[in-house]
């Protein structure tokens, strides 16, 4: 008769395999990376890009930046310097600014940088860089004067002002169409991702021209979206569901190929033009006014306040209006009462390495939104940037017209409400990284309403605000991580559109907003998983597009 191995060692045996297994497989598991079932990547870096259960793909979102994702800015040579002077350095300042820009371009559309070097340079007015090509540089954007430029915004005067204008803020061109120049699109339906559509006549344009691709709103567009998702009022309430002509949508492109009566566009659409519901067109735009290659680096601009809720100074610290190809670069902004930095009528632009911190106003709407793309803001990548203290840190407040805003590994700290897609129905915005810390507790009303702190959204906001309803589609989280045990994101899925939650940490992610939501979730996948790969999107989408 053969040995038998005893009962008890077995045991045992049993027992430290399942200690093993206990203890060894979530190594195993955290070592091991994943793909989304939307989206793979080839060895040789490219993308395969799955549709979801509804037919949508994940549009493309590296396009977005200067010069459109094509190049990095370049580092700008110094033609000027200066030094502060006693008093208000507004006047003098703004002249060396309009003298620079007497000179003539260089070949790559810039003429020059003016450095203000190390000080306090007190200005009591606005400064305008509206002349293409010029750069405004300091020495850095820490607190010693004697090291770093610091811009000390000073006064009420005008009130609630900006303190910088990057740009042109009296013009708003998008919608001038030039003549002879308009075409409606002719495919029946051109899908979010897409890059091509046939027009009517192509003869109007050329290889290189810029055009802009416009959705009306229309009744039927409307009705297939419920009217924005705004419930209908109740006795005696303003009315604010959505109505025609009010939310066109509007994408800003230029042209890189001609087939025929098919164009090809440089970046893609973010939302299905259907034909069935509005009939879409493109046409060219008058862009005269439009400021390009403009830039700001290494300031710290510092508002003047009397603190708390203190409202009596000015408003915006940095303000960029029609403008196209610039950049914002490691710049530090204080105390302001709406945004530390606000884009309007801006396409192509990065802001990176930027801190807007510590607003100083009520904590009410229409307030301490750190980072904000407002309205006709479009291919705007915000990088490495930080916000603290804030409503909504980083968010597009720029209804229909803003899309392609990507926000890449950003951090949040101490937010008092929600990073999100705000109003109105913006297409196409990428959260890639962002990073939530020192979650503020969920109190009073918002603990009633909401029961978990929501701190990353895209989803209906019904009635609130001005009628916000929809705020985002075709939108992603993309392994975001908002704290696994207390933050929560919310991912609702839009009528004839879709937002994704893909790789994110959070302690739930869910399409439910209110206690009373009854929307249906977005795409989400993989909560809480790590090592999600790629670990950002929009970089292995760049990537894929220059291999």
């Amino acid at each position: 008769m053969k040995n038998r191995i005893p009962a008890s060692i077995i045991t045992a045996l049993l027992l430290i395999s399942v200690i093993i297994q206990t203890h060894l497989s979530p190594v195993k598991e955290k070592n091991e990376k994943w793909q989304s079932k939307l989206i793979s990547i080839h060895n040789n870096g490219k993308i395969l890009y799955e549709k979801d259960e509804y037919g949508f793909v994940i549009p493309d979102f590296s396009h977005s930046g200067y010069d459109g994702g094509n190049r990095e800015m370049p580092d700008v040579p110094v033609i000027k310097i200066i030094q502060p002077q006693p008093g208000d350095n507004t006047a003098y300042i703004q002249q060396i600014i309009d003298s620079v820009g007497t000179l003539p371009l260089d070949e790559k559309g810039f003429r020059g940088a003016i450095l203000l070097n190390a000080g306090i340079y007190d200005i009591y007015g606005t400064l305008y860089v509206k002349h293409d090509g010029i750069v405004l540089r300091g020495k850095g954007d820490d607190y010693d004067p004697t090291q770093n430029t610091i811009i000390r915004a000073r006064g009420n005067t005008p009130k609630q002002r900006d303190v910088i204008v990057l740009g042109n803020d009296s013009v708003n061109h998008w919608e001038m169409i030039k003549t002879g120049s308009k075409q409606n699109i002719i495919t029946p339906k051109v899908n979010p991702g897409d890059f091509t559509f046939e027009v009517e006549d192509v003869r109007p344009y050329q290889v290189g021209d810029q055009i802009m691709i416009y959705h009306p709103c229309t009744d039927k567009w409307l009705k297939s979206i419920d009217y924005g998702g705004v419930p209908a009022p109740f006795s005696g309430e303003e009315d604010e569901r959505w109505t025609e002509n009010l939310l066109p949508i509007i994408y800003n492109r230029y042209i890189t190929q001609i087939d025929g009566n098919q164009i090809t566009i440089d970046a893609p659409v973010f939302y299905t033009l259907n034909r069935t519901l509005s009939q879409s067109y493109v046409y060219k735009p008058d862009m005269t006014g439009t400021v390009y290659n403009i830039g700001l680096e290494n300031v710290q601009i510092n508002i003047e306040t009397a603190g708390k809720e203190d409202e009596n100074h000015a408003w915006q610290c940095v303000r960029v209006q029609s403008a196209e190809n610039g950049r914002i670069k490691n710049c530090t902004m204080l105390h302001f009462g709406q945004s530390g930095i606000i884009t309007n009528f801006t396409s192509r632009f990065t802001i990176e390495n930027c801190k807007a911190i510590n607003p100083v106003s009520l904590i009410i709407g229409d307030r301490r939104y750190n980072f904000n793309t407002y309205i006709y803001s479009q291919q705007i990548l915000l990088k490495n940037c930080y916000a603290k203290n804030g409503r909504h840190h980083y968010v597009s407040n720029g209804t229909s017209t803003a899309s392609g805003i990507v926000f890449l590994r950003c951090i949040s700290d101490a937010s008092y409400n929600v990073n999100e897609g705000h109003r109105k129905w913006t297409s196409g915005m990428l959260y890639d990284n962002l990073k939530e810390i020192n979650i503020r507790p969920v109190t009073g009303w918002r603990k009633i309403v909401y029961h978990t702190q929501c701190v990353l959204g895209l989803y209906n906001r019904e009635n609130i605000g001005t009628g916000h309803g929809w705020s985002a589609v075709q939108s992603v989280c993309w392994n975001c991580d908002v704290n696994k045990n207390y933050g929560k994101i919310v991912i609702q899925k839009p009528p004839t559109a879709q937002n994704y939650a893909i790789g994110c940490k959070a302690k739930e992610i869910t399409g439910k907003y209110t206690m009373s939501s009854t929307y249906a979730p977005g795409y989400i996948e993989g909560q809480n998983k790590v090592n999600l790969e790629p670990e950002s999107l929009f970089e292995a989408q760049l990537r894929a597009r220059k291999h």
